[in-house]
């Protein structure tokens, strides 16, 4: 039998499947049940993770050492009240507390409250990657920045676990957890929209659409390259290098007309 700690999951999407995986193949949990919107979506995240069974109810999930909520950010408070209600902690076991944590970036463990009511030693960890697909961050999760906030027991038992998997663990303060996600926000979310709507604007120009493609490539290597080794501000190029407000108004106003 497994020395391991065990490990929980709800909800089996890209986050789930890519921290579960990697602590399968280090071991650092003994991945167990796992519960998503459905049996067959959880059946193909146990598949994915290589170990764990799958489950359709609260119920038939088994007591474990450490639960990972990784659903939505709008049903967090709804799992932490139903893992509340269905595993509630029988105070007077001396066995330490089990720990749940969630992964949101923009939520703190505030909203597992209906756990630390009971005992529950809570957190949230969000790691700073985009997980475009499951394989895709297999391969790019070391070295990824996570944060840790929540109770410092919580914090201190997951940090060695994120370590092992190459994740470079830092501590936020729960009241700093919303601009700390908005910062991730502005560093990779923002860059697909405003590249779509460059695109945009290309075609509605006359552009072709091979040389969109082309310049996809292109200007945003180039420009990731110069923001890597210069620094934001010495990367800046064209008027707004130049301060040359008055172009930045009349290419602002061309935009507007175009699309208010």
């Amino acid at each position: 039998m497994s020395s391991l700690p065990t490990l929980n999951l709800v909800g089996g999407g890209r986050v789930a499947q890519t921290l579960a995986t990697l602590w399968h193949r280090q071991p650092c949990f003994s991945i167990q049940d796992v519960l998503t919107t459905s049996l067959p979506s959880a059946q193909e995240a146990c598949s994915t993770i290589g170990a764990g069974q799958a489950v359709s109810t609260w119920q038939a999930m088994r007591p474990a050492d450490v639960w990972m909520l990784a659903v939505t950010d709008a049903q967090i408070a709804g799992c932490a009240r139903q893992l509340a209600e269905t595993h509630a902690l029988n105070r007077t076991s001396t066995a330490p507390a089990p720990l749940a944590f969630h992964c949101s970036g923009a939520h703190s463990s505030e909203l597992l409250a209906p756990l630390a009511a009971q005992g529950w030693r809570v957190a949230s960890a969000h790691c700073i990657l985009s997980f475009a697909s499951v394989s895709a961050a297999l391969q790019q999760f070391p070295g990824t920045p996570c944060a840790l906030e929540g109770d410092a027991h919580a914090r201190d038992a997951l940090r060695p676990a994120f370590n092992a998997i190459g994740a470079r663990c830092f501590d936020v303060a729960s009241a700093d957890k919303l601009l700390y996600h908005a910062a991730a926000v502005f560093a990779t979310n923002v860059l697909p929209v405003l590249q779509s709507t460059a695109e945009d604007l290309w075609r509605a120009t006359g552009m072709p659409t091979a040389l969109i493609g082309h310049l996809r490539e292109s200007l945003l290597r180039n420009a990731v390259a110069n923001i890597t080794s210069l620094g934001p501000q010495a990367a800046l190029t064209g008027p707004a290098a130049r301060g040359d407000t008055a172009a930045i108004a009349r290419q602002g106003a061309a935009v507007t007309a175009w699309d208010a």
